[in-house]
């Protein structure tokens, strides 16, 4: 069993990543048992199948939207966001929008080319879980969630920017 972060501490991951081989297709693909994260075209072709399906959760890709999953935001406690290439930052947006546009309150894990220097950056769009990527140590890059004591913009973890939280003009000659 491999170890994530989640909300901020390295703890067990029970759960299983589905990824299609070259030979499988959505409709047809065998999905285990137990904890698995299967991908949203997997959902979507064998969702009469899955649906009673109680410890399932979803993975949307970087090309995919997020409005494919609306109707059913409330049936996943946990829906991941695959970064296939550490420079390949759509999975941000998508992130932002399941928790602003979508107002999505379960876990939302980062998995794929997940690196340190992204954590503290995901978790401002709204990221509470991330699977490091396995060649890298998970306890470094917890320390990635402090990397910065402030920021200046506003985001999902803080809804005013800088300006608008800091009291100026106290105990300033008249």
């Amino acid at each position: 069993m491999r170890n994530i972060i989640k909300n901020k501490a390295v703890v067990a991951d029970d759960w299983t990543v589905l990824r299609l081989g070259e030979e499988d297709t959505p409709d047809a693909v065998a999905v285990p048992e137990g904890k698995v994260i299967v991908p949203l075209k997997v959902w979507q072709q064998q969702r009469a199948a899955l649906e009673n399906r109680a410890e399932l959760a979803v993975w949307i890709g970087s090309s995919e939207r997020p409005e494919d999953l609306k109707d059913d935001l409330g049936r996943f406690k946990l829906i991941a966001i695959d970064f296939p290439k550490f420079a390949d930052g759509r999975g941000y947006s998508i992130a932002f929008n399941l928790r602003a546009r979508h107002a999505y309150t379960g876990e939302l894990r980062a998995i794929g080319d997940v690196l340190r220097d992204q954590l503290f950056l995901m978790q401002r769009v709204g990221f509470d879980a991330f699977a490091v990527r396995e060649d890298r140590d998970i306890h470094d890059a917890l320390k990635g969630l402090t990397d910065f004591s402030e920021v200046y913009s506003n985001s999902w973890d803080k809804k005013s920017p800088l300006f608008a939280r800091v009291q100026r003009g106290v105990g300033a000659a008249a």
